[in-house]
């Protein structure tokens, strides 16, 4: 009778194991268990080695801007009759979150701020349904729209300039779309462009008195060089047993083509155009400049000082590994060395976003590696050397499976996600920590160490593990719902947080009951970690009565110290509106790159630009941590995250110039990039303003930019 009763207390505890005892019964005894260790590290190793890795989250920021041409209308023309009405047209489509308009004579910009995490083509395909449908309402004399979408995936993650003191830049804008194609042939690359450098061009210099001596107007001149340069289809023929195609004219291809046109006739005789005028074929006139300089940290073999230059911008195709793409491009650089780049010409790597999301990977690694060796050094003084072991071995499997699961939500490896691993490190370890503890004290009270015990143990803090866990992951849901910006960019914090929580719950109660089962201590040891914890405790008790018991017992002591406690909170909370601690959404990161934007008053001539712009490369040659600059005039830099955003793509007026300062790795600094920027507004300042201009210096802020409004 006893021995059934016995068993029907064995199937009731078997049967109230609850979810962490099953978990820990199937798994603690079973051959599976380290197969499944080795299938979850594998798992975790392919997720490092094909997730791709960036410097920060990839959000979808998708834009659109729609330029509009009005010939001859003032700004206020084209304010009111094709600004403003197209402004509330685009406004009236779903998922748009902002619409500017901005209008100048004779044209106007639309630009079309969707919801973050819309789909880019799909906006677009509702931009040109709307623009379509409503031609009507558009005044006379409007020309048709150019649309031209952004997107975070066509911002350049490589920039390569190449410069000479040799070579002038039309020469160099040959070369560097030479390079570009034979770049872009690189899988995975996106769309690539060419920064200044003048443009080839046949160019006509009418003589205007010889113009009006054969009474040939200035239209009727511009008119005959575009009927000659075109070259049309007349039908086919057949002959000789063969079919031909018939055409007629040709295309201008040369200065000599060009003079050689019949433009009208005087006194019988045809005039030609090199009667009339100078036909030149070379380099166009001078609308922007871009030069390389020499910092005091450059490692280059020859000195820039203001050398001619162009750039190369590239961006990579969305979802691809920029770290590999960026290598890719790379190499295939280094083979165009003296095949397309003359020896002459030197090349200079401006931009690497591939090598700085690496470093910044590794960086972050590092640190999660240095976080779980703390972890495990603690559990080790305080539990002993087998429980870190289970410890140190539980923590890498759950970040490796994290980690591969990134790879399977579409998430990339870049420092949000990480920082979500580091932040959840302590979380992670609890549920080890806390499941091998209460094994080891089965153990020791029951003074039994069998499979059963272990189980037990593990079913006793099942529940209130599993209540902590998502306790913590409910806190950081509501991360995962911000709105803006904000929202997609720390949206790997909630969900790869909650992920790792989840398999670390699992890997609690799966894992560690098997490893606690495989390197089981003595019972002296455990009676000897037990004495060394009572003592711990111990000491801990009498300084907390020694340092409670007079609060309690004397009453001016207790209330002194509570209005202490109230003294200190306010006292931090005056500190936000007394600004004696900066607010900031997140903290400054240490760049190795900032961009300088100068702003002359509109109607400044390009040169008074470039002097300006040259001055002040020279004040900042002058500090030590400067690697190389490039000060584009006229046109604009290739662009960043935060000039997507703020649209510094449009900087193409001869009064705006940016300067792009390079700096030396931060670990070969004293000082941050943030602290040398200031140093750099405060003495340039004084020089744009006598100058009558103004700079800005524009920092990669540490999150998603804002626009500019």
């Amino acid at each position: 009778m006893s021995d059934n009763n016995e068993l029907k207390k064995q199937e009731a505890v078997s049967n109230n194991l609850g979810l962490a005892g099953w978990i820990a019964k199937s798994f603690i005894t079973s051959p599976l268990t380290p197969m499944l260790i080795i299938i979850f590290i594998l798992m975790g190793l392919t997720g490092i080695a094909f997730t791709p890795r960036q410097e920060d989250p990839q959000i979808s920021v998708p834009m659109a801007d729609i330029f509009v041409q009005y010939p001859g209308a003032s700004a206020e023309q084209v304010a009111a009759l094709a600004a403003k009405p197209l402004e509330r047209i685009m406004s009236e489509m779903d998922g748009v979150k902002h619409v500017y308009a901005a209008a100048q004579r004779d044209s106007a910009l639309i630009t079309v701020e969707f919801d973050v995490g819309e789909e880019m083509e799909h906006s677009l395909t509702k931009v040109y349904s709307k623009l379509n449908s409503n031609l009507d309402i558009m005044p006379p004399g409007v020309s048709s729209f150019i649309v031209k979408p952004k997107a975070v995936d066509d911002v350049p993650g490589l920039t390569i300039t190449l410069w000479s003191n040799d070579v002038d830049d039309a020469s160099l804008r040959l070369i560097a779309l030479d390079t570009l194609q034979k770049l872009s042939e690189v899988p995975n690359s996106n769309q690539g462009f060419v920064v200044s450098g003048r443009t080839e061009q046949l160019r006509v210099e009418v003589l205007p008195e010889k113009l009006a001596g054969y009474g040939i107007s200035l239209p009727r001149l511009a008119q005959v060089i575009q009927q000659a340069n075109s070259e049309k289809s007349v039908g086919d023929i057949e002959a000789w047993d063969k079919s031909f195609k018939v055409y007629t004219g040709s295309f201008l291809q040369s200065a000599q083509d060009v003079e050689s046109i019949v433009v009208g006739l005087s006194g019988g005789n045809p005039v030609y155009i090199r009667d009339v005028a100078n036909v030149l074929h070379g380099p166009s006139e001078v609308h922007s400049m871009v030069n390389h300089y020499t910092g005091p940290a450059s490692t280059e073999d020859n000195v820039a000082d203001g050398a001619s230059a162009v750039t190369i911008a590239i961006a990579k195709k969305k979802g691809s590994n920029g770290v590999s793409v960026n290598e890719a491009i790379l190499e295939r650089l280094a083979d165009l060395k003296g095949v397309i780049i003359p020896d002459n010409v030197n090349v200079y790597i401006s931009r690497n976003y591939g090598e700085t999301a690496n470093d910044k990977v590794n960086e972050l690694i590092f640190k999660l590696f240095i976080a779980t060796g703390i972890v495990t050094l603690l559990v080790w003084f305080s539990l002993g050397w087998r429980p870190a072991l289970v410890v140190l071995i539980v923590i890498p499997i759950v970040i490796l499976f994290t980690v591969f699961s990134a790879m399977v939500l579409g998430l990339t490896i870049d420092r949000v996600s990480l920082f979500a691993l580091i932040f959840s490190i302590g979380i992670l370890v609890d549920d080890a920590i806390v499941v091998i503890e209460n094994i080891y004290r089965h153990w020791l009270m029951k003074e039994d160490m069998s499979v059963e015990v272990s189980i037990e143990a593990v079913r006793e803090v099942g529940n209130p593990t599993i209540l902590a866990t998502f306790t913590v992951m409910a806190a950081l849901m509501p991360m995962g719902v911000v709105r803006g910006m904000m929202g997609p960019y720390m949206a790997p914090i909630p969900t790869l947080g909650s992920v790792a929580m989840l398999f670390s719950l699992f890997a609690a109660f799966a894992f560690t009951p098997w490893l606690a089962n495989k390197m089981k201590p003595s019972m002296a040891t455990l009676k000897r970690h037990a004495e060394k914890e009572q003592a711990g405790n111990e000491r801990l008790g009498r300084f907390f009565r020694r340092s409670i018991t007079p609060l309690i017992e004397r009453s001016v002591l207790g209330y002194g110290f509570l209005a202490s406690l109230f003294v200190v909170f306010f006292a931090s909370c005056v500190m936000f509106y007394t600004t004696a601690v900066s607010v900031k959404m997140l903290p400054l990161d240490n760049k190795s790159e900032f961009d300088i934007v100068i702003n002359f008053p509109e109607g400044t001539s390009l040169i008074d630009t470039a002097n300006l712009t040259a001055t002040l490369a020279a004040e900042a040659r002058k500090f030590e941590e400067v690697v190389s600059l490039q000060t584009y005039v006229g046109t604009a830099s290739p662009y960043n995250f935060n000039g997507l955003v703020r649209h510094y793509y449009l900087r193409s007026k001869p009064w705006q110039a940016d300067m792009q300062v390079v700096l030396t790795h931060k670990s070969t600094r004293d000082i941050t990039s943030h602290e040398l920027a200031v140093a750099m507004r405060d003495i340039m300042t004084p020089i744009a303003k006598t100058a009558g201009a103004r700079i800005q210096v524009v920092e990669m802020p540490p999150g998603p930019p804002v626009y500019n409004r």
